[in-house]
């Protein structure tokens, strides 16, 4: 499998990074992702016109990351290097605890803006 572009854009020069060091670097986020919480999922997100396959890891707390893969296959399968259940969101949708986390980051931030509003 090739893993073409990859991990999140640079900022800044130094163009964009070698299809190895986009492999290394977003193996490295999840296995450091994995490592620090627990109850890791991994939802498989489809390719659509502005973006292709993500792999997405969904902590018990409901705390996510997100990287780009290659495809569905190369998504599962770092998946389950790192031992982890595997989903395609298509077939399960995304878990209610990371729409609750998602929520409660958005009225931290709301409140960090705003502390005289709550």
């Amino acid at each position: 499998m090739s893993w073409h572009p990859f991990s999140k854009r640079r900022k800044g020069g130094g163009g964009a990074p070698s299809t190895a060091g986009a492999k290394r670097e977003t193996l490295d986020h999840l296995r450091g992702f994995v490592s620090t919480r627990v109850g890791v999922e991994a939802y498989i997100e489809p390719p659509n016109s502005q973006i292709q396959t993500t792999l997405l890891l969904v902590a018990t707390t409901g705390e996510w990351t997100r990287r780009k893969v290659p495809d569905a296959a190369a998504a599962r399968q770092v998946a389950l290097d790192l031992g982890l259940p595997v989903y395609d969101v298509n077939f399960t949708g995304y878990p209610q605890r990371m729409r609750d986390w998602n929520a409660a980051q958005r009225a931290a931030q709301k409140q960090r803006r705003d502390p005289g509003a709550g």
